[in-house]
């Protein structure tokens, strides 16, 4: 990835390149913004261009062998951790474990998300985690001189996902950095990091895509007429995630959808049996999938409630969503908006926490019934 692939964040460009340019770059960057914003795509390109040999003023060389490197994402001195699983017992799992398979997903998809990721490693029901020995990998890795004398380079992406040690570890590092070592967090919960860890980084916030944008990159990237290009970039929301989503209803959205109508339907019937047997089914599911439920849910019950208002423009549904909103979004009010949304973000906090997913989600199912009808 080099700045130009980067879609949109002009100023926030700008201000990375001046920053290199004249000699200001801090060694630690916190990366923040929404998902699909284009957060690990833009630390790609921070480390293309000052590991470039012959960077111009806008964007590195692509060319020198430093790029051809970074192209293949096998640049020595730009290393990376991330989130992992434990797929075996009694070994110190480590990212080089998974290193062929973190660069084959990134090359294929600059902008995935963690969901995507678990998918690309086949597991889906664990927790990923940046376990503790990653952190003396870390630190291993920035003791080595930079093969190509420049910086070395050390991205992390979703540094939430650290265990506490690692986290304390990391902190260390950042507090006395190696020279010409240059730290790139990409977060996308940076309320979940150390306060003492944010502290010692200097955030760049991303914000969402603009809809022109990306209404123009979906017209030359899937090429879609103007009409359905700017119809998917409105309910993208700034997100080039949502976009590729929206383009055709993906499975996991068609799950989380399928669900949330079952939902509804039981609780407003008052059938407890069927509730029931839908909180087993979504327990049975993985912990990823449980909170991008919890997640699209919280999601539709905004896009129901403002579509009472009857602004189209504040609107970010599918046709399949809106035609279900047509009947439902009487039921969602002043009234009961706000319990609701706190019922289902208490879900997700619980199932973040591990909680026994069945009585979560009976739980959920149940309050719903009384929460629905509340006019």
């Amino acid at each position: 990835m080099f700045f130009k692939d980067v879609i949109g964040q002009s100023a926030v460009k700008q201000h990375l390149l001046q920053s290199v340019q004249q000699g200001k770059l801090p060694h630690a960057l916190l990366i923040t913004g929404p998902a699909g914003s284009g957060k690990l795509p833009l630390a790609l390109a921070l480390a293309s261009y000052v590991c470039c040999d012959h960077p111009s003023d806008t964007d590195a060389c692509g060319t020198c062998p430093s790029c051809v490197k970074v192209k293949k994402l096998i640049h020595p001195d730009i290393h990376f951790a991330f989130p992992i699983v434990k797929k075996k017992a009694g070994k110190e799992w480590v990212c080089d474990d998974f290193i062929n398979e973190w660069r084959e997903t990134i090359l294929k998809d600059p902008y995935m998300d963690l969901h995507r990721w678990m998918e690309a490693i086949g597991v889906e029901n664990q927790q990923p985690q940046i376990y503790v020995k990653e952190s003396d990998e870390i630190q291993r890795k920035l003791s080595l001189k930079a093969s190509q004398g420049g910086y070395k380079v050390m991205i992390i992406w979703l540094p939430e996902k650290m265990n506490i040690e690692c986290a304390n570890k990391l902190l260390k590092l950042l507090e006395e950095p190696p020279a010409f070592t240059l730290f790139l967090l990409v977060s996308e919960e940076p309320a979940a990091l150390l306060p003492t860890l944010v502290s010692r980084t200097q955030r760049i916030h991303l914000s969402p895509i603009e809809e022109e944008l990306l209404a123009d990159w979906l017209r030359k990237k899937h090429m879609l007429s103007a009409e359905d290009a700017d119809e998917i970039a409105h309910r993208s929301e700034g997100s080039l995630l949502k976009a590729v989503e929206n383009i055709h209803l993906s499975e996991e959205q068609r799950i989380c959808f399928e669900s949330f109508v079952n939902l509804m339907r039981q609780a407003y019937r008052r059938d407890i049996r069927s509730l029931k047997q839908w909180s087993e089914q979504i327990a049975s599911l993985g912990r990823e999938r449980q909170k991008n439920f919890l997640v699209y849910s919280q999601h539709m019950l905004r896009e129901n409630f403002i579509y009472n208002f009857h602004r189209p423009e504040m609107n970010y549904m599918s046709s399949t969503e809106r035609q279900f909103a047509v009947r439902f979004s009487p039921f969602i009010n002043e009234k009961n908006v706000m319990e609701i949304m706190d019922l289902l973000s208490e879900a997700q906090q619980h199932i973040e926490q591990n909680v026994n997913a069945k009585m979560v989600f009976f739980d959920v199912a149940l309050r719903m019934i009384v929460l629905l009808l509340k006019k």
